[in-house]
């Protein structure tokens, strides 16, 4: 009896996959735009996503600009967001919200299209274009909606995008930093490592900038022209006060001592020809 009623239940099951099925292949063929439409709604519910999508989009250019879509292209938007499809759906998020500026899905759909270009932002190593435009999104939906349900989401994103901005800042003055010895270009890495200081005084890699400035300012000095070495050794003597004030347990502090033994070295011979 249990074994007639799993083949039962197998039959039913295979037999509504078909349905199901036929019913797809009839909508992408109709030309009834309306049944398109209702079994691709469905192919969403039931997490076909790819099969939704293809429906949408051949009904969607017939429903472009029609008050009745809105439900519509929320599932269309929707379709492109779930498949990963991030570029087309924050389009598509974006194009929801101007049409239905009165939806009452339209908050939501404008903290999508933010999180889709969220998405998109790349590892900090590459170019950042697309960091940069998400962040912008973000903050709109930020100051758009300063009450949402989404804020503290938004909020996480806007921060953790800042940061990849934040350490990619710092590894292009590292960078500098490091090519330096190579090139003699010490003025190049400290404007470098100073202009990242300044603009992300509260960097967790404050400690490390300050110490590559520390260095670099004092390798510039140490192989400065006679007329301008004793101005440089003192900056760079300024630079290491700079770094034990903020950081008097610093971990660069033996590296740093050294380096202003040397300069106080250097610096006496300014003092006794004085």
């Amino acid at each position: 009896m249990k074994d007639k009623m799993n083949r039962i239940l197998s039959f039913l099951i295979v037999a509504l996959t078909f349905v199901s099925c036929s019913e797809y292949q009839k909508a992408l063929k109709s030309e009834d735009n309306a049944f398109k439409s209702k079994v691709a709604e469905a192919k969403f519910n039931d997490g076909k996503y790819k099969k939704a999508l293809r429906l949408y989009e051949q009904v969607a250019p017939a429903f472009k600009g029609k008050p009745n879509a809105e439900r519509m292209f929320y599932f269309y938007a929707k379709s492109y967001y779930e498949t990963k499809q991030y570029y087309l759906a924050g389009y598509q998020f974006e194009s929801f919200v101007a049409s239905y500026p009165k939806s009452e899905k339209r908050e939501e759909a404008a903290f999508l299209a933010a999180e889709c270009y969220y998405k998109l932002s790349p590892v900090y190593s590459l170019d950042q274009t697309d960091t940069d435009k998400a962040l912008g999104k973000l903050q709109k939906f930020i100051d758009t909606y300063p009450n949402s349900e989404y804020l503290p989401k938004a909020n996480e994103y806007f921060k953790d995008l800042n940061e990849k901005l934040e350490k990619k800042a710092f590894e292009i003055a590292k960078q500098y930093h490091m090519l330096a010895d190579y090139r003699y270009e010490y003025n190049v890495a400290l404007k470098a490592l100073e202009n990242f200081i300044a603009d992300y005084p509260g960097t967790p890699f404050k400690e490390e900038a300050m110490f590559y400035r520390l260095d670099s300012a004092y390798k510039m000095a140490m192989k400065s022209i006679p007329s301008k070495k004793e101005e440089r050794l003192n900056y760079a003597k300024t630079t290491y006060t700079s770094l034990v004030k903020f950081r008097p347990e610093t971990e660069y502090k033996e590296k740093a001592d050294k380096i202003l033994a040397d300069i106080d070295k250097e610096l006496q011979q300014y003092t006794n020809s004085n």
